[in-house]
């Protein structure tokens, strides 16, 4: 499962983070996870209460904002959605295309120190 490498690298990130903003500790982090990143959003939330077990995210919640993956189309000058498994082709022109605009995501966006 490599959730766990990818939640122990969240964690001490936020430590990190919090360090620098001078806080002792984390309350929740929000990352956004892409539909093609590979990444089981609840063997994720699962692996992150893992580790963050005796740190300064002891008690963090994990929030996992999901991003849809979108292609976009030249041909009709429009975005679509690719589905899982993934689809490339434009469902207007049925054309495939290779321009990936989002769903590969896997970033940090938030992390809320406890004041």
């Amino acid at each position: 499962m490599h959730e766990l490498s990818i939640a122990t690298a969240i964690v001490e990130q936020a430590e990190e983070i919090a360090r620098e903003d001078g806080s002792d500790g984390v309350s929740s982090v929000t990352v956004r996870v892409g539909e093609l990143a590979g990444v089981v959003p609840d063997a994720l939330r699962f692996a992150f209460e893992v580790a963050r077990d005796g740190t300064a995210l002891a008690s963090a919640r994990l929030v996992v904002e999901q991003v849809t993956a979108r292609a976009w189309c030249g041909e009709c000058a429009e975005e679509f959605a690719v589905g899982m498994p993934p689809f490339f082709w434009c469902p207007r022109c049925d054309r495939p295309s290779q321009d990936l605009r989002s769903g590969r995501e896997l970033e940090i966006t938030g992390v809320e120190a406890v004041p």
